[in-house]
């Protein structure tokens, strides 16, 4: 649930919203985590043929820490490391579905 859903269910209900039950938005986020997942999402994908996505090319990184005036340089990659790490899995498990999927409709011909 996002913060806006859940203040339009309270409205709607004619509740007054909690505070500690209002969901954290993005922008709640300190400030190191919303830009190194804007840079992140900047970053370009190294995605291979039959590998999937390998990871992000952290060739531009220099330029974002510069840009944001990165201090804390280390928690910044953590989070990176973090997010590219997800992220990879999530892709490798997707890799690993649609190789099952063929190999079933495969079979069945």
């Amino acid at each position: 649930m996002t913060r806006d859903r859940y203040l339009d269910m309270m409205e709607q209900l004619g509740n007054e919203p909690v505070e500690e039950e209002i969901p954290p938005d993005f922008l709640d986020l300190p400030d190191i985590m919303v830009n190194a997942i804007s840079t992140f999402n900047s970053l370009g994908d190294k995605v291979y043929p039959e590998i999937g996505y390998t990871g992000k090319d952290y060739v531009n990184l220099p330029y974002f820490l510069d840009s944001y005036g990165v201090e804390d340089t280390e928690y910044f990659l953590e989070i990176l490391s973090w997010l590219d790490s997800r992220a990879v899995k999530k892709s490798s498990e997707n890799m690993k579905k649609e190789y099952d999927k063929l190999k079933r409709t495969s079979r069945g011909k």
